[in-house]
């Protein structure tokens, strides 16, 4: 999928808004169009080559937000506890209490649909479960004997946090990264599916919401984009389980 999205356009022969065909055409009917046509005559695979871009992009770029800002949050509670866990861990339970795919809509619906808001609301909910994971590993690493050593050798609190503590607690972070993009294309998909995308840009989940009330006539339209979703989920789960082998070493992944 990553390659797809990297240069899998320059393969496209068509751009997935022309109008290149009659629409309804069957997979494989016309020379050229291995995926068939949509309701407006529009190429599938076309579509489906540059949705790879929009929902990656969308996926990874929204992870990167919310881990800064769960890493962040979470750290600080974590290192520091007391009050400052509390008042920060009752602000994260606040996020928490609301289903998280009501808020991206709600947040989505305030704001013009458009990548920016949709990975700003993607990141808003998502943040609070790495809040949760790196305060468990800072209130577990910052009792040891390696922290103890760097304060008695004057660093400074923020060097500690990011140059001792932090690399020690980045194994669960990476294999929930991996989970938490998956995550993020199953809300783009969501959102988009219900409108609530970028009008000015093609992506999975509107092609497979384009197609909801054609679904019998065509059902080509609904289920490569489709396919499509379930694939690179798929795929970035099962990352997500082999980085989990691979790096959590209190569970024995590296001495198999």
């Amino acid at each position: 999928m990553l390659l797809l999205a990297a240069i899998g356009p320059l393969f496209a022969a068509n751009s997935p808004w022309d109008m290149v065909q009659m629409p309804f055409l069957a997979p494989l009917q016309e020379p050229g169009l291995s995926m068939g046509t949509d309701t407006l005559g529009r190429d599938i695979l076309s579509g489906v080559i540059y949705g790879a871009r929009v929902s990656l992009l969308i996926g990874v770029v929204s992870t990167l937000v919310s881990l800064l800002i769960g890493v962040t949050l979470g750290a600080v509670a974590g290192y520091f506890g007391g009050w400052v866990d509390s008042a920060l861990m009752r602000f994260t339970e606040l996020f928490q209490a609301v289903p998280s795919f009501a808020l991206a809509i709600v947040l989505v619906a305030i704001f013009e649909p458009s990548v920016n808001s949709i990975v700003a609301a993607i990141a808003i909910v998502s943040w609070p479960p790495v809040a949760r994971l790196v305060r468990s590993e800072f209130l577990t690493l910052r009792q040891r004997d390696f922290v103890a050593a760097a304060l008695l050798a004057g660093q400074s609190t923020p060097r500690v946090i990011l140059t001792q503590i932090l690399p020690n607690a980045a194994s669960p972070i990476v294999v929930m990264a991996s989970l938490m993009v998956a995550t993020a294309i199953l809300l783009e998909s969501s959102l988009s599916f219900l409108g609530l995308g970028d009008p000015n840009l093609m992506s999975w989940g509107y092609m497979v919401g384009t197609a909801r009330t054609v679904l019998r006539q065509a059902w080509w339209m609904a289920v490569f984009p489709g396919l499509a979703i379930v694939l690179t989920v798929l795929a970035l789960n099962l990352v997500g389980e082999g980085l989990n082998d691979g790096l959590n070493t209190r569970s024995g992944g590296r001495g198999r």
